[in-house]
Parts: C-alpha cells; structure tokens; sequence
C-alpha cells in the first residue's frame, strides 16, 4: 500500500514530468540534422558486407547537432561509434531474429549495435549509414573465443537506456557552445549518470573490450626490472650518457570507458582501420586516376557537350 502511494506521487510530482517534457525536448533539438554534410567518398556497401567481419567498430560522422559537439570536443571527424554483429541476433534468438527479418529482410543479416540517445540501445542494419562517411577499425589479432565472449555481452545491452544525463552535459557546450582548453577535452566525457543500465555509444563499445581485456586506449607505463635485481651494464651506460634505459616490459592501466570518445578506436594502435572500398579489391594505381581539370577529361567532356 505504502509503496503504491509513493509510486502514485512520484507520477504526480511536476516537476519529473516537467523535467521529462525538457529533456525530449532538448533531444529532439540535438538530434535534429544539421543542414550542411558532405559525403567525402561514397559507401560500396556491397563491399563493406563482404569486408567487415563480427567484431568491427564502425565509426561515423553524424550529421546532427550533437555530432557536431562532440567532432568538436574531440577534435575529430568521428562523432558515433556502432559495433557490428552481423547475423549473431539472428543465431541467438530465434524471436528476435524473426522481427529483424520482418523489419528489415535480407538487411538482417548484417546489424550494428548502437546506442542512440532517443531509443537507448538498440540494433539497426548497416546500410542504415551508406550516405554517412565511416570508418571500419578492427581489432587487431582478436582471439575467436574473446570474439564470442564480446559478442554475447554485446547482444546482452539491448534494451538498456542511453545516459540522459550525457545529453544534459553535452547541451553546455552548445549554448554558448563554449572553447575549452585542450587538457579538458577528455575529461569533459566523464559525463553521466555513471548507472551500469544508461550507456552511450563509444563508452558501451569500451566497456564491452575492457571486459575481455582488450586495449582501446590503456594507459601504458614503462618498468624497469631487471630480472636478478641488478643494474644491467647497457642501463648503467645509458644513464651515464644522459639516456633513459631501456625498459624490461610495460604496465597497461586502463582508460575508464566513460573517458573513451569515438575517435580513439580510430588512433588505438589495437585497432587497425579497414580499407573496404576501392584499395581492397583492385590495384590502385594513382596515375589512372581520371582528374576533372586534365586535358584528356576536359576534351571528353567537350565532346559529350557539343553531341
């Protein structure tokens, strides 16, 4: 009875539902798609399905507001991160599967797992973003069984809430859309609730590699250990010389997920970036390139005109 009666003044209480009406609101404005966006290069998707493998992340340069705060904090091109999973919600839930066929037909069998800030977590087919410009970034020597472990846990985020709470931070820097010094630029993406069921893109695909032991962006010190406890003879002389020595091995510490933006799955030396479209698939010979302002093109393109 008690728990009814608070559950019913909860419902009541104004000022939750006025901060719900604020929040969609503020959704619906920095979600809303900027007017200017360039297509740097086309997606083949036929050779985007045939090159992208389970365990990708697909990078993206969005086109709302919002992306457009976050390519700024993070001095970079990239302001989403997707994983992709292929065909793995088909496998594993026959359910589920099913709607992803009735939903988007052939186009199932090639998902992406996101988190987007109007519909939290959820699956959506990679032709989803043919007109965006994208990065594919694998991860480098990935053994099949983490491959599995990451996937499971993968497909176990659906359903879960993006952190609204992001949202709210991030609309700071758009009104004034305020200049800060570059030392703060990480740290203003430990934003969030920091509740393990409110996620947002590039930190849910973080936290998912930090579960397997997989570096994204470790930080990584150098330790000097010799290993019979005493100075070696080449370190003695290199301190000597006024070098640092040389290091016996290196300590990874890992970045909080909270920390980690889209662009450091493209710097990550773990993560190398796939080449999907034109290089992959034939040479590439730079010289038979057919340039608009060379004479050869510019005669054909006269001809064509005058007939």
């Amino acid at each position: 009875m008690a728990r009814g009666f608070l559950s019913a003044r909860v419902a009541l209480n104004p000022f939750e539902a006025l901060g719900r009406l604020l929040t969609r609101a503020l959704i619906r404005f920095l979600t809303k798609p900027t007017k200017q966006y360039q297509i740097k290069f086309p997606v083949d998707m036929a050779r985007l399905k045939r090159h992208i493998c389970k365990g990708d992340v697909v990078l993206v340069e969005g086109n709302e507001r919002i992306s457009e705060i976050i390519k700024y904090l993070t001095q970079s091109s990239w302001s989403h991160a997707a994983l992709y999973v292929g065909d793995e919600p088909l496998r594993r839930d026959i359910d589920r599967g099913r709607k992803l066929v009735e939903l988007y037909g052939a186009e199932a069998q090639h998902m992406l797992l996101e988190a987007l800030p109007e519909d939290g977590v959820v699956l959506a087919p990679l032709i989803k973003y043919q007109s965006f410009n994208i990065r594919v970034c694998r991860p480098y020597n990935l053994a099949r069984r983490d491959l599995e472990r990451l996937l499971e846990r993968a497909l176990s985020e659906v359903g879960h809430q993006y952190d609204l709470k992001n949202i709210l931070d991030l609309a700071r820097y758009f009104f004034p859309f305020t200049v800060l010094p570059r030392r703060w630029q990480r740290e203003a993406f430990n934003f969030g609730s920091g509740e393990p069921t409110r996620v947002m893109c590039s930190s849910m695909i973080a936290a998912l590699f930090s579960a397997i032991k997989f570096p994204v962006i470790p930080r990584v010190e150098a330790v000097n250990a010799p290993r019979d406890g005493r100075r070696s003879l080449g370190n003695s002389l290199r301190r000597f010389l006024g070098r640092a020595p040389a290091h016996d091995s290196w300590l990874f510490r890992p970045t909080p997920p909270a920390l980690v933006s889209p662009r450091d799955f493209d710097l990550s030396p773990y993560f190398e970036v796939v080449k999907f479209n034109i290089i992959e698939e034939m040479k590439f010979d730079y010289r038979r390139i057919a340039w608009a302002d060379s004479p050869e093109v510019e005669a054909k393109a006269k001809t064509n005109g005058s007939a």
